[in-house]
């Protein structure tokens, strides 16, 4: 930003202490630090706003600032965060709007103290306090029903400004920059599809095209080389085909049936028949 600071949230006139310490909360996830109060409720340091708050209420809960509407409006630019625009330009109140995506875009270009500024639980900002904001700011969501309560609106829109305040290196994500295997070595696992290619009786004539396929899917995975050497260790042992290879264990032992018609024993004498 132009503005070395990051934006101020302010909360107009809430009547919840816990919706209070949910975006004190989101700010602390986000990066934001200036938390400002137009008629707040009382804020226990018992009770639901610092239970809420989770790590916000070390600091950010602490250290907000409680100030009047009009020292809000006169003293910052204000953005008013609001579910509801009108449609076209025939009214100013809440038109034209930008969304907090397009916001993050913009503001950096803003080189003063600037506020996002959300309403009440049940009506949100007014009209009348719509018509004294420097702008208008509105999350995208379904026509049936874009009406988001007070926390769930503020999370979503410090999300979408986290890039005002942090860097890549400053969240709890790992570097994502993958490392490509080396092409020697990806041209060890395209021979060894090769190999079980042949060892399969794959159709000779239609091997070419399959392995161009599959060069082509590796192309496009950017597989790693971690990745590169399980696949050929998986590849090896399906070439060597172990389902055919045939190894006796010391304790295996053949036994042998035996025969299921009994053999007469050549000195046993032949049966005497009586006569009747």
């Amino acid at each position: 930003m132009a503005s070395s600071d990051p934006p101020a949230v302010a909360v107009v006139d809430a009547t919840t202490p816990g919706n209070v310490g949910t975006i004190a909360r989101a700010m602390k996830n986000f990066g934001f630090e200036d938390l400002l109060l137009v008629d707040p409720p009382e804020l226990d340091p018992d009770g639901e706003a610092y239970g809420f708050a989770g790590h916000a209420r070390d600091d950010i809960l602490p250290n907000a600032t409680e100030l009047s509407f009009d020292e809000l409006v006169d003293e910052h630019h204000t953005i008013g965060c609001t579910a509801v625009t009108n449609e076209d330009d025939q009214s100013h109140v809440r038109f034209p709007y930008t969304t907090p995506s397009e916001l993050a875009e913009r503001l950096p270009a803003v080189d003063a103290s600037t506020v996002l500024v959300f309403g009440r639980e049940r009506v949100g900002l007014t009209n009348e306090e719509l018509s004294r904001m420097d702008e208008i700011c509105s999350i995208p969501a379904s026509a049936e029903y874009p009406v988001l309560n007070l926390g769930q609106a503020a999370t979503i829109t410090l999300y979408e400004l986290r890039t005002l305040t942090l860097e890549d290196a400053d969240t709890q994500l790992p570097d994502r920059e993958r490392v490509r295997a080396p092409e020697p070595l990806l041209e060890r696992l395209y021979d060894q599809w090769g190999d079980l290619l042949v060892e399969l009786n794959h159709p000779e004539e239609k091997r070419e095209k399959t392995m161009r396929m599959i060069r082509r899917i590796y192309g496009r995975a950017d597989p790693t080389e971690g990745e590169i050497n399980t696949f050929l260790g998986l590849l090896r042992r399906a070439t060597e085909r172990p389902d055919q290879q045939v190894s006796e264990r010391p304790d295996q032992r053949v036994s042998e049936q035996p025969n299921q018609q009994a053999s007469k024993k050549p000195n046993q004498p032949p049966s005497e028949s009586r006569d009747t």
